[in-house]
């Protein structure tokens, strides 16, 4: 275990063959993301990054749900935080989604219950998701006067800019059926099996040539909307981090914490 320290946000484990296990260690927040999420996630990438013989990726989240979107209680923080540490905050989570969907190795991502907001967009940077078959999900943001700018580019990828005009804009939630008809999800199997699936497509992969792998990922990212310049880049993490400093978001962010709908 590369992370033995079972507190830590995330958990990281690579083995002998070079396959390694991202693990969202939040479960009593339903692995919403929030800073110290982030910087784990950033810090266990850049240890792949560094990892020589590194052939592939499975991310999974402890407990109930993969991953619940954002920490909505650190989301007020950050609206109430100067500009700066807003900016860096919207980056850092930019970022990360980016490193992910760019990784030279093949990701896998393992779902089981609640997948909303930026855990979309976790999957959206995969190259491939398994889901159990109670998984549910959901790009919420609109539902607290957020946006999910930064990864919106990922989620065109993944299932079309057509899906993303359906579910980014009502914020409704869908079965992992519908994931897999839209294209987010591409198998879905009975709980118990989760973590067998993800071991039949790793064993698959490690059949393949590990340059050969890398290249035809890199061909394939340049012709996608994630496939973005600097400035593009910048503007996604600034329209991110204004929309949360907003009026509306300020609204949608009370609605939450006292259990009502928002007053649009």
């Amino acid at each position: 275990m590369t992370n033995l320290d079972s507190t830590a946000s995330v958990l990281l484990d690579i083995d002998a063959r070079g396959v390694a296990k991202v693990v969202l260690n939040r479960p009593d927040r339903n692995n919403a993301y929030d800073g110290d999420l982030i910087a784990a996630l950033l810090a266990a990438l850049d240890t792949l990054e560094q990892t020589k013989g590194l052939r592939a990726v499975v991310i999974s989240g402890r407990g109930r749900h993969f991953q619940a979107g954002a920490d909505l209680k650190w989301i007020d923080a950050m609206r109430k935080a100067s500009r700066a540490d807003n900016v860096a905050a919207s980056r850092a989570t930019a970022q990360a989604v980016w490193r992910l969907n760019t990784a030279p190795v093949p990701t896998v991502a393992l779902v089981q219950g609640a997948c909303f907001g930026g855990g979309t967009g976790l999957l959206a940077a995969c190259d491939v998701v398994i889901a159990a078959e109670d998984a549910m999900f959901s790009i919420a943001e609109v539902r607290w006067g957020l946006t999910a700018a930064i990864i919106i580019p990922q989620l065109n990828d993944a299932i079309g800019v057509r899906q993303v005009r359906r579910y980014a804009l009502t914020g409704e939630r869908f079965s992992a059926a519908e994931a897999r008809r839209i294209g987010l999800v591409h198998e879905i199997v009975p709980a118990a099996e989760l973590e067998a699936a993800g071991v039949r497509v790793v064993d698959q992969i490690l059949q393949n040539g590990p340059e050969a792998i890398a290249q035809t990922k890199t061909l394939t990212l340049e012709s996608a909307w994630a496939h973005l310049d600097d400035a593009a880049f910048n503007r996604l993490v600034e329209s991110h981090a204004a929309k949360r400093q907003s009026a509306e978001a300020a609204e949608g962010l009370a609605s939450f914490a006292e259990k009502r709908a928002g007053r649009w």
